[in-house]
């Protein structure tokens, strides 16, 4: 090693950061329903074929976990936010605009003139972000109930009667109902798939 060269020792083993393009702002493209996930796939295969990857950012089906009960088996399942809808983060310009309009599923883009779509702003790109992040940490559950809530029981022992949500268990999936009994309020502890809303 000579006195004039000055680059520490395992500098060159860091990778470079990918050069984020300042250009890059988030459009919503609309897309056949239920079809969200193929046309991101697709997007992504369009555009390294077409070798325009800087001009690209990130592509986003935004969806949050929903915990359901079937059959007594909790399940965890995606939900589509904006079903029919893909937000693409890019540099918009004709070729990156025709990539997109003419990929497969797609059927345009969402506000704006009909050749140059308007961005959505960062505060909006923030809040669907913030809802996914949420929505990861903490799954929502299919059926909510809430205290003081009309149910009727459609299982069990106590079937065909109402009664008043008292209390919520999401963790054991299970509802404390005060239902009447011989003229008598009684809570009874069931399961979330043995109640539904009135």
């Amino acid at each position: 090693m000579s006195d004039t060269d000055t680059t520490p020792e395992g500098a060159e083993q860091a990778a470079p950061a990918k050069p984020v393009n300042p250009d890059l702002r988030w459009y919503v493209v609309h897309a056949y329903s239920g079809m969200e996930k193929a046309v991101e796939r697709n997007i992504r295969e369009r555009i390294n074929r077409a070798g325009m990857q800087d001009m690209f950012g990130e592509i986003l089906v935004p969806t949050e976990e929903v915990v359901e009960i079937k059959n007594g088996q909790k399940r965890t399942s995606e939900r589509r936010f904006y079903p029919g809808y893909v937000l693409v983060q890019m540099v918009m310009n004709d070729d990156t605009w025709h990539l997109v309009k003419h990929t497969n599923k797609v059927t345009g883009f969402v506000g704006g003139a009909k050749n140059r779509p308007a961005p959505i702003s960062e505060e909006e790109v923030g809040k669907i972000l913030g809802q996914m992040e949420e929505g990861v940490e903490k799954p929502r559950h299919k059926v909510e109930f809430v205290v003081g809530e009309y149910v009727r029981v459609k299982d069990g022992p106590f079937t065909d009667f109402n009664g008043t949500v008292e209390e919520v268990n999401y963790e054991k999936n299970k509802v404390r109902v005060s239902v009447t009994i011989f003229g008598r309020a009684t809570p009874v502890e069931l399961e979330f798939s043995q109640v539904e809303k009135t």
